[in-house]
């Protein structure tokens, strides 16, 4: 993997987030991409999880292999010395794109290309269980939006509950306009 990269216009560093494949890349499909800076949040519990010594007996084909346990233990301090690194700097609210590069490196020489497949699935799926929400709603009332998504051609509850608030804040804007007009 190359050395941080900088930007020729501001001197600033630039995130390299490639993954460099430990056998050869696929010929089809999406590349693997390391650690944005976006991501850090939801990633670094995460990534917390799978690195300890004791993940590796249990998913030994996620992780690069390696010639001996000493090998292991410094890669796994160093790599856990980095990853607090950047989330302290992340909670000072500082550039951590050096930071970021760094662990990224550390991460590629220790996931295996499968393992960090299934990292980069599993941190999807934490992505989209952050976009969404769950509430509980009386069947009633599903009935009732249902009936409305029909009468109004909507497809999804989303486009139905943002048009009735739509409906609703043009309702309080024009009707208490023409309040004051009277």
């Amino acid at each position: 993997m190359s050395d941080l990269i900088v930007s020729a216009t501001d001197n600033k560093p630039e995130l390299n987030n490639d993954w460099c494949y430990h056998f050869s890349p696929p010929k089809a499909g999406r590349k693997l991409k390391l650690l944005e800076v976006d991501e850090v949040t939801l990633a670094l519990p995460l990534i917390y999880r799978l690195i300890p010594l004791n993940a590796v007996n249990n998913r030994a084909d996620w992780f690069v292999e390696l010639s001996t346990a000493e090998e292991r233990s410094e890669l796994f301090l160093l790599l856990s010395e980095n990853l607090s690194i950047l989330n302290k700097k992340r909670k000072q609210g500082t550039c951590l794109i050096t930071e970021l590069n760094q662990t990224n490196k550390l991460l590629n020489g220790y996931f295996s290309d499968y393992g960090w497949r299934m990292v980069r699935k599993e941190l999807s799926q934490i992505k989209k269980r952050k976009k969404k929400s769950h509430i509980e709603i009386s069947n009633d009332l599903v009935t009732r939006l249902k009936e409305y998504m029909a009468a109004n051609q909507i497809d999804t509850f989303d486009q139905a509950i943002d048009n009735l608030l739509s409906e609703q804040a043009s309702f309080a804007e024009h009707g208490f306009e023409a309040e004051l007009e009277a």
